[in-house]
């Protein structure tokens, strides 16, 4: 059963109950009020009776005339043999045990329906004058019949049926047009979600209205957009890759084809200050080659959710990372501050984020320089690394690009490097909640400054 079919059962159904209880309610409440009015009109009638002084003589007995004005309902009196003491005869209501109880004095009052007859009842002591004064006992019965009581009893139940039975069927309309209606924007998500699997075409959806179908629009169409977004990074990134890759391999090529040349039969043969250059420069391509593939791993991973979070001390992070940048330049100095400082993270990526910002600030430092490293607390649940080198600094046109993925200025690209160290660094900065930033330092070099939340250690 789709989802529309459904809405519009519930609120048939809804609607069925509601009709059903308010329609029981109001034919019980009918019902007793009907029988008690019957009820009612017999017991103001018997006392009317009782109390009635007119009386004729019969046989000695003196029975009030107004018994025979009774015309709408059957009556008699009767002794405790139930026996009519009625000087004229008369249509008698049901006699029964109930109200020979009340003629012998037995019960003071019944009053019942009789199911063979369809009537209501009721039994009173009666006594009646004699001749000589004195008073037999008897009962006076007067039964209505309940044939006008159960038409209006029908008729109410008929317009109850036909009221209710219009009203589920209104409901159940109304439920399949409000489900059509609000629905609608489900089947547009529907429709979308089959047009990008189909044709992976990442289109928003427009939006109407401002109620949760529309916030979920919302949702659907930010995620669109994310996907798209991770579409494009991954384009970007092949496309730069590819880019990169292909100026050290096509080099590296050269090289190759230029030494196994030099070794055929009657080629002129190189001299070995040349076969010693092009073997640097073929050594220098293939770091090149594995510094950019283990970029492109590292940023592969930080992509990937796949990270050991746990206990790090940023400040063994940075020291470790030091020890490194130090072998790889003896000839510098590093002015190093460092306070302990505690996270949640992953040491290694933290590790390889700080050996980045080394690795420019040795790549750009002139020969003999300082490069500064300060990390401590900033007061707000943060704390700040800066690396600060001596080198000629970042132009202004180039710091909004500097995190980019393979982005290089001129003044880098005639150096070593993939493009993907501050890259790397952005990443794992915002994966731990932080952020990393560029700027000029000072001494006229370039600083960077990552700023990671945390405790004191």
């Amino acid at each position: 059963m789709s989802l529309r079919a459904r809405v519009a059962l519930l609120a048939a159904v809804c609607v069925a109950a509601a009709v059903a209880l308010v329609s029981i309610g109001a034919y019980l409440t009918v019902y007793q009020r009907l029988y008690q009015q019957v009820d009612d009109t017999l017991v103001g009638r018997a006392s009317s009776l009782v109390n009635d002084p007119t009386v004729v003589g019969s046989r000695g007995e003196k029975i009030p005339t107004y018994f025979f004005r009774l015309s709408d309902i059957q009556f008699d009196i009767i002794n405790g043999d139930g026996d009519s003491l009625l000087p004229e005869p008369v249509t008698r209501p049901p006699i029964g045990n109930d109200e020979l109880q009340v003629a012998a004095r037995r019960s003071t009052q019944s009053i019942r329906t009789d199911t063979r007859t369809d009537s209501r009842v009721l039994a009173v002591p009666y006594r009646i004058g004699t001749a000589s004064g004195s008073g037999a006992t008897a009962a006076l019965v007067i039964a209505q019949p309940l044939k006008p009581t159960k038409d209006t009893l029908a008729n109410l139940a008929i317009v109850l049926i036909v009221i209710g039975g219009a009203g589920i069927v209104l409901a159940a309309l109304a439920g399949t047009a409000v489900a059509r209606g609000s629905l609608r924007p489900v089947q547009r998500l529907t429709q979308a979600t089959e047009r990008v699997a189909r044709t992976g075409d990442l289109r928003p959806i427009p939006v109407s209205g401002d109620d949760e179908l529309a916030r979920l629009t919302l949702s659907f169409n930010a995620m669109l957009g994310a996907v798209a977004e991770a579409q494009e990074h991954q384009r970007r990134l092949v496309t730069d890759a590819g880019h990169e890759l292909r100026t050290p391999l096509t080099s590296l090529r050269t090289n190759l084809e230029l030494l196994l040349a030099a070794e055929a039969p009657n080629a002129p043969s190189l001299s070995e200050k040349d076969k010693k250059e092009i073997n640097a420069d073929v050594r220098a391509q293939l770091d090149e080659l594995t510094q950019l593939i283990g970029d492109l791993v590292e940023l592969s991973r930080e992509d990937a959710t796949q990270i050991v979070w746990e206990p790090v001390d940023l400040g063994d992070v940075v020291e470790q990372a030091l020890d490194r940048a130090r072998r790889r330049a003896a000839d510098l100095h590093f002015d190093v501050v460092v306070q302990p400082w505690r996270l949640i993270g992953d040491a290694g990526s933290l590790e390889r984020a700080v050996l980045n910002l080394l690795d420019n600030a040795i790549k750009f430092s002139p020969p003999a320089g300082t490069v500064q490293v300060r990390l401590g607390p900033t007061g707000d649940g943060f704390a700040v690394l800066q690396v600060a080198d001596q080198g000629p600094g970042i132009k202004d046109e180039d710091l909004p690009r500097v995190f980019d993925r393979f982005y290089r200025s001129s003044e880098a690209r005639t150096l070593p490097g993939s493009g993907l160290g501050l890259a790397i660094v952005k990443q794992a900065a915002l994966r731990h909640g932080g952020e990393v930033l560029a700027g000029h330092a000072p001494e006229g070099g370039a600083v960077f400054t990552l700023r990671l939340p945390g405790v004191p250690a």
